[in-house]
């Protein structure tokens, strides 16, 4: 009887100026709902875009590294220890900074950050499309790769190579550079020999990639040696765990720290870790950390790394690429107040819709109070006068979610092509007629203590 609704409908279309006033409440808490979930996912998925298209299986950066534009230098030195291990094939290093780049267009001169990626153009490191196809041309003196899914605001880069056309097409020659483009990067003039396609994210608006040659050029300061992160790579049929296990085990501490997410101290063998400071006495201050934990590397297992893809030991933390992924996701998430702010906008829109639902319910209710006590009088129960509650709860749920849909895709196409953000909506469609089905249904059930309390006698006697 639930999903018959002719009684409820007759009920909802009684007064239609209500009934759009409701479709309108619910419809802005859906388009408010899509656009937190979906501004939170673009968050993550572009935050990682660069870590997924790097080759490798085993990840070594500096534990004092932070996220993608916060990378600490470590010497490339731990890298190549690690190449003389078992299950190793090969060792790549890969330099990593922002850079002022001058737009041209701009007479003021006015530049904007943009990421530099710098690696040796015999190593297969990117996965990018077009990245490897062009990756012999940096070879050239101060020739970069620029990336054609950069924002708008470092200039036509694209139309000046001739690729404007072709911007939209994975063919190898749209990849390509006809012409002489030239701009400055970090007060170096370069060359653009070439396009590729990664994408721009909430820490980085652009991106080039030159040689690693190339890089020290541009970043004069930077010695040659301190590199940002290196990428293992192992033969196929190799554990990961296992070559962690053995990196950690080759390192002169005795000490192994772990993230404390994935595993517990249990005061035997996995330790709580302290921070020390000084207070405004000066005296030290031992505060256990929240974030970590500490075990001897002789009590390190393989389900520990299993759990955690993540360990720092000495000057030296070693991820699987996944840990390396999680590592920039958690960043966002628990370092920044984005990831927070985006998850409270939805909670946010999900409560304004039941406040509303309720509202029109509740009014409608009282409205037809009568009605309901005249079935009440007529020898239906409570049961059943809930179930019309409830169907007017779900079919406002469908009736809002619908415009809703169509109003969010279009505002995702549009953010989409103003920011570069990698905004989707069907993944989300289905959880979000959910929450607004939820939503609707739980306005209903409060609603329902008005229903509850019509009496027959009260109201006609």
């Amino acid at each position: 009887m639930i999903f018959a609704v002719p009684l409820a409908w007759l009920q909802l279309t009684y007064e239609k100026s209500r009934l759009l006033v409701a479709i309108a409440g619910i419809t802005f808490a859906v388009v408010l709902m899509f656009l937190q979930l979906g501004f939170r996912d673009a968050l993550f998925t572009s935050a990682v875009r660069l870590q997924s298209n790097l080759v490798g299986d085993l990840v070594i950066i500096s534990p004092q590294s932070t996220n993608l534009v916060g990378m600490r230098n470590f010497s490339q030195r731990r890298l190549y220890q690690a190449l003389g291990m078992k299950d190793v094939t090969s060792v790549n290093p890969l330099y990593i900074a922002t850079g002022a780049w001058k737009i041209k267009e701009d007479p003021a001169g006015q530049t904007r950050n943009i990421l530099v990626l710098g690696a040796n153009p015999d190593a297969k490191v990117f996965k990018m499309p077009g990245a490897e196809l062009n990756i012999d041309r940096v070879k050239t003196q101060d020739v970069v790769l620029f990336d054609r899914a950069s924002r708008a605001e470092f200039g036509p880069i694209v139309a000046e190579c001739g690729m404007l056309s072709l911007k939209t097409k994975f063919t190898d020659d749209a990849f390509g550079c006809n012409n002489t483009v030239n701009r400055e990067v970090a007060n170096r003039k370069i060359m653009v020999g070439g396009l590729f396609e990664l994408g721009a994210s909430f820490a980085a608006d652009g991106t080039v990639i030159t040689s690693d040659t190339n890089f020290l050029r541009i970043f004069d300061s930077r010695r040659a040696g301190l590199i940002n992160v290196g990428l293992i790579n192992l033969r196929p049929e190799a554990s990961p765990y296992e070559a962690m296990r053995n990196f950690i085990l080759s390192q002169p501490s005795e000490s192994v720290v772990l993230p404390r997410e994935k595993l517990q101290p249990d005061g035997k063998r996995i330790q709580v870790l302290y921070k020390e400071s000084i207070g405004a006495d000066g005296k030290i201050l031992r505060e256990e950390n929240k974030d970590k934990v500490v075990i001897s590397k002789a009590d390190l297992t393989i389900e520990d790394l299993k759990k955690t893809q993540d360990a720092a030991i000495d000057d030296t933390r070693i991820l699987t690429m996944q840990g390396y992924i999680e590592f920039e996701k958690g960043y966002w998430q628990k370092s920044t107040a984005i990831g927070f702010i985006f998850s409270l906008g939805t909670v946010m829109g999900f409560i304004v819709g039941i406040v509303i639902v309720y509202q029109i319910l509740y009014t409608d209710v009282s409205d037809h109070l009568a009605e309901y006590a005249t079935l009440k009088a007529m020898g239906y129960g409570n049961l059943y006068l809930a179930q019309i509650v409830i169907q007017e709860a779900f079919v406002l749920s469908i009736l809002g979610f619908i415009p809703g849909l169509g109003i969010s895709f279009g505002l995702y196409n549009l953010t989409k092509n103003a920011t570069l953000l990698p905004l989707y909506i069907w993944d989300k469609a289905i959880p979000v007629m959910i929450l607004t089905i939820v939503m609707c249904v739980i306005s209903g059930a409060i609603s329902l203590r008005k229903v509850q309390s019509a009496d027959p006698a009260e109201i006609f006697g």
